[in-house]
C-alpha cells in the first residue's frame, strides 16, 4: 500500500470507528463555541471525568461570554477550584472580555482572531475551529501526536516545534472534505482511548491493519519523546493560625500577590525553609523559622505543635508542606489588615491581605488545591471533637 492509499484507509475507518464508538461528551451535544472553548481550556492537564462536574458547574455559573467577562475574578477562580493551573482560568476570562469587546459577545470563526484571544495557542485555535465551526484546521495535541507517530511511523522527537508543525500539515491533509469537526474529535478519541500511552489496545484499533509502527513491532517505542526537567523540590513550613478572642472559632488566611504563581489565590502563611539531610525539617527549628517568619507580617502567634504533612505539584515545582497548627497571642491583624510580604520566590514589596475566616467564609475564596483540603480537615476536625 502506498502512502496514498495509507493515508485514505487512515480517514475513512477512523470516521467509520468514531461515529459508532465517540463519548457522549457533555461539550458535544452542542456546537457551541463557547462550550468547547471552554471544554478545551479545561481539558489541558485534566482528565475527561475530572473536567465533566467542572464543566457543567461552569457552565451553570457563566452560560454566556458576557457572563463569564462580567463575573468578578474571584467567582471565575473559585468556580476553577480544584483543576489547579490557575492561569488558564484567568486567560480565559481575559479573553472573554475581549470577544465581548471586539466581537460582540460571539466566539470569532476565523483564525487570526481567535488566535488574538489571550491564553488560545495553536491546539485550542485548531480545536475551536474545526469543532465548533467546521474549518479544516489542525488540532494537534499529545493524544494526536502519539496516533500519528505510531500510525505513520514518524520517529522524530514530539517536543519539537518542527514535528508539531509537520503533523499538523499531515491532519490538514488528512481531513475528509466537510468532516473536519468529526475528524479532528475522531484522532483525539483514538488517542484517549484505543491508541494510549502505554499497552495500546491494537487489536480494537480500526486502522490497525495498516500501522506501521505496529507492523514493525514498535508501537509501544513511540512516540519519541524528551523528558522534561522533573519540578525542583521546595521545603515550606505552614501556619494553619487558630484565633483567639474576637477571631475565635476562626482561621487566618493571607492573599497572594497579584502577579506570578497562583496570582490572587488565597493560602495560609507559608515559608521556605532549606532542606535538611533527611528532606524534612526537624520541628522545632521549623516552628522557631516559622515564628518569626509570622511575626516579619505582623501576625503575633505561636506555634503550638505539628499538624500533618502535605505536597503540592506545579509544572516546576513540587512543594513539600509541614503544616504547624498556631495560636493567635494579643491583638494581631484585623480583617483587611495589610503587611509586608517578602518571602522568597515571591514578588517583592507586595501587600498581602489578610482574613480571618470560620468555615461558611470558604466559599466566598479561592483556594490552591492544596491548601483547600488542609483548612477542611481542620474544621472536619473541630466538629468530630465538638
Amino acid at each position: 500500500m502506498n502512502q496514498t492509499e495509507q493515508k485514505k484507509f487512515f480517514s475513512q475507518h477512523l470516521l467509520e470507528w468514531y461515529m459508532h464508538n465517540k463519548r457522549d461528551l457533555p461539550w458535544r451535544r452542542h456546537r457551541n463555541p463557547y462550550y468547547i472553548w471552554v471544554s478545551e481550556i479545561m481539558l489541558q492537564q485534566t482528565r475527561v471525568d475530572t473536567v465533566i462536574p467542572y464543566f457543567h458547574r461552569f457552565i451553570e455559573r457563566f452560560p454566556t461570554v458576557e457572563d463569564l467577562a462580567d463575573a468578578p475574578e474571584q467567582d471565575v477562580l473559585k468556580c476553577w477550584e480544584g483543576l489547579g493551573y490557575y492561569s488558564r482560568a484567568r486567560n480565559l476570562q481575559t479573553a472573554a472580555k475581549q470577544v465581548k469587546e471586539h466581537h460582540g459577545g460571539q466566539v470569532p470563526d476565523d483564525k487570526q482572531s481567535v488566535f488574538a484571544l489571550k491564553g488560545v495557542g495553536p491546539y485550542t485555535a485548531g480545536a475551536v475551529l474545526s469543532i465548533a465551526f467546521n474549518k479544516p484546521e489542525p488540532a494537534v495535541d499529545g493524544n494526536v501526536m502519539r496516533v500519528l507517530s505510531r500510525y505513520f511511523l514518524i520517529e522524530e522527537d514530539i517536543m519539537k516545534g518542527s514535528t508539531r508543525s509537520f503533523m499538523e500539515g499531515l491532519v490538514v491533509e488528512l481531513i475528509p472534505e466537510g468532516r473536519a469537526s468529526d475528524f479532528n474529535q475522531a484522532l483525539m478519541e483514538l488517542g484517549a482511548l484505543v491508541c494510549t500511552p502505554k499497552s495500546p489496545h491494537c487489536l480494537t484499533c480500526p486502522v490497525m491493519e495498516h500501522c506501521s509502527a505496529r507492523l514493525e513491532g514498535v508501537e509501544e517505542s513511540l512516540p519519541v519523546k524528551t523528558k522534561a526537567k522533573p519540578p525542583r523540590p521546595e521545603f515550606r513550613v505552614v501556619a494553619l493560625v487558630e484565633g483567639s478572642g474576637e477571631h475565635a472559632g476562626k482561621v487566618l488566611i493571607r492573599q497572594r500577590p497579584q502577579e506570578g504563581l497562583l496570582a490572587r489565590m488565597w493560602e495560609l502563611p507559608h515559608v521556605q525553609v532549606p532542606q535538611s539531610r533527611s528532606g524534612r525539617l526537624p520541628d522545632e527549628p521549623a516552628m522557631d523559622i516559622l515564628a518569626g517568619a509570622l511575626l516579619e507580617e505582623g501576625i503575633t502567634a505561636r506555634p503550638t505543635g505539628y499538624m500533618m504533612d502535605a505536597e503540592h505539584t506545579f509544572s516546576h515545582i513540587h512543594w513539600n508542606l509541614q503544616v504547624y497548627s498556631c495560636r493567635e497571642e494579643e491583638l494581631t491583624l484585623a480583617a483587611e489588615t495589610k503587611a509586608v510580604y517578602t518571602l522568597e520566590h515571591e514578588v517583592e514589596d507586595a501587600e498581602p491581605i489578610h482574613r480571618w475566616i470560620c468555615e461558611e467564609d470558604m466559599a466566598r475564596y479561592a483556594f490552591p488545591n492544596v491548601f483547600l483540603k488542609i483548612i477542611r480537615e481542620y474544621f472536619n476536625g473541630k466538629q468530630t471533637a465538638g
